[in-house]
């Protein structure tokens, strides 16, 4: 195989990556810039605490996107699973470390799902479903995305029997911990936020 189309999609990935949909929400939408006020984080959950349903859906689907397109660009071009996982890390990697605002970026969660989706849509639902139900039963996003997230690799692996992609999704989830390390700290002192408020 040439390896120079591998490469400049590893490097296209990355940039799609780079491109944080949650900036352009802040553009569009008219509210503030989310890596600078909330939890100044550019993800779906800061961007719908400032500006709503609507530019929080804008930047679920836009990050989801970043994950799904280069991986089913990657499968449609016939690669094997070692580029098609490195294509996807790129991708990833572009949403926590985006050239384009100073390599400062979100926590990669819903650029994971994208990339679950695009590597498999039964599994990735799979996924999905984890998440719902967590969310669910502890009504705490971050702690949803890290269940969902730990399990992925394992999904992906039983099902498939790839080594490339249980580990290169490993890899993924491990830079998701990493990221969240704030919340799990919260989590851990109970004081991490509600998806649902207490009305009490």
């Amino acid at each position: 195989m040439n390896i120079i189309l591998p490469i400049l999609l590893i490097a296209a990935a990355y940039l799609m990556g780079s491109v944080s949909t949650a900036i352009l929400a802040s553009s569009l939408f008219g509210f503030p810039d989310p890596r600078t006020h909330g939890s100044n984080n550019p993800g779906t959950t800061n961007v719908l605490r400032l500006g709503g349903k609507i530019p929080a859906l804008f930047t679920l689907l836009g990050d989801a996107l970043k994950g799904l397109i280069p991986v089913v660009v990657a499968k449609a071009l016939g690669l094997d699973d070692m580029w098609v996982v490195l294509i996807a890390i790129a991708a990833f990697m572009g949403h926590l470390f985006p050239v384009f605002y100073g390599f400062v970026g979100g926590k990669g969660v819903a650029t994971a799902m994208g990339v679950y989706l695009g590597l498999n849509p039964v599994i990735g639902l799979a996924v999905l479903v984890t998440w719902m139900a967590s969310a669910f039963a502890l009504n705490i996003s971050s702690a949803s995305a890290l269940i969902a997230t730990l399990f992925a690799p394992f999904y992906f692996y039983l099902v498939t029997k790839s080594a490339a992609l249980g580990f290169g999704l490993l890899v993924i989830t491990a830079l998701i911990y990493w990221r969240h390390i704030p919340n799990i700290q919260k989590i851990i002192m109970g004081t991490e936020s509600h998806i649902v408020k207490d009305k009490n």
